[in-house]
């Protein structure tokens, strides 16, 4: 008897269209799926004491491809530990967001919820910390500051 151990990309994409959880979740779920696991990163109305009206996200033009990488490689290393599939979902907005609105989802479906929880994590992280988005954050007093650039 064989067992599948392939993790499967439903996608990892960055996005100008608006998305979403329930999005996240229906591509990601599955029967052999006892867990599914979503992070919704929303755009808050407060910054650093600073109230926020909207924010913009610039993607440099290797974003696309960086995020597919990111991804991969969390998948490469992670291939081979569990018995049943796991699938990813994952997409990043780009452009101009309003408070309230999703800026980065993802779903991880998994047969159990440990694993579940700790690729989804691991998929945030890593989204944060290397795909090359930059946020331009508009505050209620008129001010602009950018998160991310120069880093």
């Amino acid at each position: 008897m064989t067992t599948e151990t392939d993790f499967e990309v439903i996608s990892a994409i960055l996005s100008a269209e608006p998305i979403s959880v329930d999005q996240a979740i229906a591509a990601v779920e599955s029967d052999t799926a006892g867990a599914v696991v979503s992070f919704s990163g929303v755009v808050r109305n407060h910054d650093g004491g600073k109230p926020v009206d909207r924010l913009s996200y610039s993607a440099h033009p290797t974003a696309h491809q960086v995020m597919a990488d990111v991804v991969a490689k969390l998948v490469a290393e992670h291939s081979g530990e569990a018995a049943r599939p796991v699938r990813i979902w994952a997409a990043h907005r780009i452009g101009m967001l309003e408070v309230g609105e999703p800026a980065l989802v993802c779903a991880v479906a998994a047969a159990h919820r440990g694993q579940a929880f700790a690729v989804c994590s691991e998929l945030v992280d890593r989204i944060k910390a290397q795909v090359p988005i930059w946020k331009e954050q508009f505050f209620s007093d008129g001010t602009v500051e950018w998160v991310g650039a120069g880093e």
